[in-house]
Parts: structure tokens; sequence; C-alpha cells
């Protein structure tokens, strides 16, 4: 029967996490579902629940609601031959593939920061062999984390069939026992850590994400075996009770929980606050050649206590009011 269903066309490159579900069950079956206080620091989040060699993904869309306090710890921890999922992945795979904390890749979107052009460093080091890449499109990256969701191995889907996207990814294609079609083989995607950034949360996890784009956070929360939610308020549990439909991540997915204020700058928080697009040009700017690039990492990372601290470098609360004010304009303008 297996030889019935199963083509001879497959991507050529590496799969990078297992996609048996088994697998990932038996280490969700352990995992403590209880309603317990995971309130902690970056700090301790990074060091507690990201391991060298681990597989991680980070929630949010392109610059929107990324999780950039953690990515910044996890660069100032050093920690080292991470896979990644780079899914609309931009300032945030470029930070940890610049620091050397990346060795491998599944790649659908990065290096490009939209209308405000490539970043020198990602693209030196994504060139670099010190980083195996695997090819997939947006919607199978997304689709890959659905699988995992529902508990399954993989997911048939028509995309990337008849592209060199399909030739360049671990996809296999398969015959449907029940039209003869042929469909992609999209495996399943278990993360080891997920990261994702929400607009509020309270100390259990519960997490709401109240404006903007959810993407694949909700599948990619249920997906990865210990996630770390950073929000930019924290909320009482009474709150969650009292509008539990709002809920977009419940509390048994989460690993920790930490509270950060402006937490996705220069990234947009909708609702929230605008793009920094002064930090962004200056950022790409600096990181054009591979000595900006060290100054930059010394100056905003490694020589920075903590995120607190970098905010008060770039401008503190006065320059996070005014792209506060931006992103109400916006907000007002679209109603």
């Amino acid at each position: 029967m297996y030889e019935d269903i199963v083509d001879l066309d497959a991507g050529i490159e590496e799969l990078f996490c297992d996609p048996d579900p088994d697998n990932a069950r038996a280490f969700f079956k352990n995992k403590n579902r209880g309603l317990v206080n995971k309130v902690t620091s970056v700090e301790q989040a990074v060091g507690v629940h990201i391991n060298d060699g681990d597989y991680i993904a980070v929630g949010g869309f392109g610059h929107v609601r990324i999780p950039t306090a953690i990515l910044m710890e996890i660069v100032r921890q050093k920690k080292r031959n991470l896979g990644m999922a780079g899914h609309t992945s931009i300032y945030d795979s470029d930070l940890l593939a610049t620091a050397g904390c990346m060795d491998r890749c599944d790649i659908s979107y990065v290096i490009g920061y939209e209308i405000r052009g490539l970043s020198a460093s990602a693209r030196r080091a994504f060139q670099s062999k010190d980083i195996r890449k695997t090819d997939w499109s947006n919607g199978a990256l997304a689709w890959r984390f659905a699988a995992a969701a529902a508990g399954l191995s993989f997911i048939p889907s028509r995309h990337m069939l008849g592209t060199d996207t399909f030739k360049r990814s671990a996809a296999r294609s398969i015959t449907c026992p029940f039209t003869g079609k042929k469909f992609a083989a999209l495996p399943a995607l278990y993360p080891d850590v997920a990261i994702i950034h929400v607009h509020e949360a309270d100390s259990y996890g519960n997490s709401l994400i109240k404006d903007g784009i959810m993407v694949s956070d909700p599948q990619l929360a249920r997906a990865a075996k210990r996630v770390i939610i950073t929000c930019e308020r924290l909320i009482s549990h009474d709150e969650v009770r009292a509008n539990p439909q709002a809920t977009t991540i419940p509390y048994w997915c989460v690993d920790a929980v930490v509270e950060v204020p402006y937490g996705s700058h220069p990234g947009n928080m909708p609702g929230e606050y605008w793009f920094d697009e002064d930090y962004f040009k200056m950022y790409l700017d600096t990181v054009k050649t591979e000595e900006g690039t060290e100054r930059f990492y010394q100056e905003y990372i490694y020589n920075v206590k903590n995120f607190e601290d970098y905010i008060e470098k770039i401008g503190g609360v006065r320059r996070m009011i005014e792209l506060r004010g931006i992103e109400k304009l916006i907000f007002t303008n679209k109603g």
C-alpha cells in the first residue's frame, strides 16, 4: 500500500525536524498542564528553555509583533547550533544568523526588509556554507505547523508542486488513494521552542493577540514542545476568565511568561506602536560592512545589560511615545 501512494519525486534538501507525531506526543505527555505561575525574566527564559542545538520558531509576521527581547538575549547568551524556521522571518533571522547562533534554517522568507532594502549582514551569513538551508514556501511552513498542531506526521497540499522550491525542499509527492491526484506531502514541523510576543498574558500563560495579523501563531504554539511568551502587559487571570473566547494561546501550551513593554521594537506592535524606521535605516546602513556589524552588536546587544537598557539607548519612553502616536494615528485613519 505504501508503494502505491508514495512517488519517487522528492525534494533533495535536509529535513531538520523529526515529523513523527508519536515522538512529539511522548514529550507532550509529560508537559505540566497545571495552573502554575510561569512569570520569569528574559534572562531566565532563554537560559532555562533554549539549549544549544535546539530548533526554534519565532511568532509574528515580518517586522510585526516580533519578540525582540528574547532574540537579543539569545545573542547575548551566545546560544549556538540553533535551527530556525525562517517563516516570514527578517530581523529575527538576521540577528541570529549574523551572530553565529544558527547553523540550519528552513527558509521561506529571510534577508529582505521589504521597501527598506536587503540586509548585507544577513546576506553574508546566509551565503556562508556555515548555515545549512532547505527551501519552502510561506504557505508550506504554515501548513507544516498546522500538521504538527493536529498531531500528524504530514499534511497533503498543492504547495510548490512543479517548482524549483519543491526541488530544494525536503517535501515528497504522494498520490491520493481516493482520487489518484498528486499532492505534495509536507512534513509536520515540531519546533523545540516557539517564541511569541503578544499584547497581554496572565501569569499562567493564557495569551491574547488583540490587534493585527495572527499568522500561524495559534498553530505554532500547539506544535512547539516549549513556548516562551513575551507580552506588553501582564493581566489578571480574572480578566482572562471574563472573556475566555479572546484567548489566542491557552496556558497549557506555555512554559514561560515575560512582561516586556515595547518588546517588539524596532518592529510594529499593532495598536501599540509603529515601526521604528529611523532605527531600521541606521541598522541597515551600519551592517553594510563587517566592521559596522561588529560595532552594532557590541553597542546594542553585548554591551547592553538588558532590554530595558536597550530601550533607553534607542530613545527611551519618549521615543516609544512618538511611535505610539504614529500607530494611534494610523489606527484612527483605518477606522
